[in-house]
């Protein structure tokens, strides 16, 4: 079986870590010729494209695949994917993220592959925009959706969301979570020499947030309560991980506040230093506007750490109110301070919502999951697809 996945861009992100451990977990654990096309990466954020270094053939790289929308490279980008296809004769594509996902399906109908798969990580409309990007982005996955056979959403929010604007119907969608390797967060650890290394003090309650320094990730919401939160417990400290293009607006943000000691900067860190830097955070704070499954509420949960999050797409699927962590009204920064409050003063509360996050996401998020349940979608597509034989010529 040959499957080809396509992505804009292979910057360090959730979406982005998804894709590539499928691609690299479909080849090891199931012998499928899993292969990944992606655009090009560049800025800040960082990239994930060293993954491949050990197996360069399997990444194609088309570089007029871009984020912004620009119709005479959107097009030259169709013909390369049609192209592509019908050289490589894959048996599935599987697209990822909004240009990527738009351009990829109907590049795949046009080289008439069997089976296409689109993966929703987070959604291409909503309330975080206008009404006319919202027409424009729903018409178009409308279109692509028709040319779908299967939808691959990472949380029930996402299937619901796509639903409801009249993308698909129920049985074309199956959830399948984020997953990721558990044993690095599970086994980190509160280490006092990264904290001191960071410029975390030994006895503060940090709050870690694992996100873009962009628009939509929710960091100024942070900002609104920090004041009045630190004035309650100055014993708390942020440490904000990861890197943008908004970075110096936050610094002076947090300088003109008088909150310079209070915010901690860890800049860009490759997947692998991620969990030690979950162990040095007491607890995990998501405030995105726009997101599908947060994976940094399910990385905090696997390092045992207590959640805080705004109610917004796939978020409560992870964060569960009094189980794992507090659920917060989006926009309520009242309940926010409270709730954050709450778990700075109360160890043995944040303690025992940690743990249970931790069981919680043990057999649901491994990688190994993921993986399995991805590779019997396919199968079971390719069993069920009205002509198997049908050539991608």
């Amino acid at each position: 079986m040959k499957v080809l996945h396509v992505i804009t861009r292979l910057i360090v992100g959730g979406a982005q870590e998804n894709t590539v451990s499928s691609v690299l977990g479909l080849r090891a654990r199931h012998s499928i010729d899993a292969q990944l096309i992606t655009g090009p990466t560049s800025g800040p954020e960082g990239s994930l494209e060293d993954l491949f270094c050990d197996q360069p053939d399997i990444l194609h790289n088309v570089p007029d695949l871009i984020r912004p929308v620009s119709p005479t490279s959107d097009f030259q980008a169709y013909q390369k994917l049609v192209d592509l296809f019908r050289t490589e004769c894959p048996d599935i594509v599987h697209t990822h993220s909004g240009k990527a996902g738009i351009l990829g399906r109907l590049a795949a109908k046009r080289a008439r592959v069997p089976v296409i798969i689109h993966g929703i990580h987070g959604p291409s409309f909503g309330a975080f925009q206008g009404p006319v990007s919202n027409l424009i982005f729903t018409t178009a996955e409308r279109l692509a959706g028709k040319m779908t056979s299967h939808f691959v959403s990472v949380a029930d929010a996402m299937t619901q969301q796509y639903l409801r604007a009249g993308i698909g119907s129920k049985e074309d969608y199956s959830r399948v979570f984020s997953g990721f390797d558990l044993a690095p967060f599970s086994g980190s650890i509160n280490s006092l020499s990264l904290r001191q290394e960071l410029g975390l003090r030994k006895d503060s309650f940090v709050f870690g947030k694992i996100a873009r320094l962009f628009e939509l990730k929710g960091h100024d919401a942070l900002f609104s309560i920090a004041p009045k939160l630190i004035a309650a417990n100055s014993n708390i400290q942020f440490l904000l991980v990861g890197d943008g293009i908004l970075r110096d607006q936050f610094t002076r943000k947090i300088s003109e506040k008088g909150l310079n000691d209070h915010f901690v900067f860890s800049g860009l860190v490759p997947p692998s230093e991620i969990p030690s830097l979950v162990g040095a955070m007491d607890a995990v704070v998501h405030l995105s506007e726009r997101e599908g499954l947060p994976r940094a509420l399910a990385q905090g949960a696997a390092a045992g750490k207590p959640l805080v999050s705004y109610d917004l797409d796939g978020a409560p699927e992870i964060c569960i109110d009094q189980q794992t962590g507090r659920l917060i009204r989006h926009g309520d920064e009242k309940a926010l301070n409270d709730a954050m409050l709450e778990l700075s003063e109360n160890t043995e509360l944040s303690r025992q919502l940690g743990q249970q996050g931790r069981d919680y996401v043990k057999d649901r998020f491994s990688v190994e999951r993921m993986v399995d349940d991805l590779a019997a979608i396919y199968e079971r597509l390719l069993n069920t697809s009205r002509d198997p034989e049908q050539p991608n010529a």
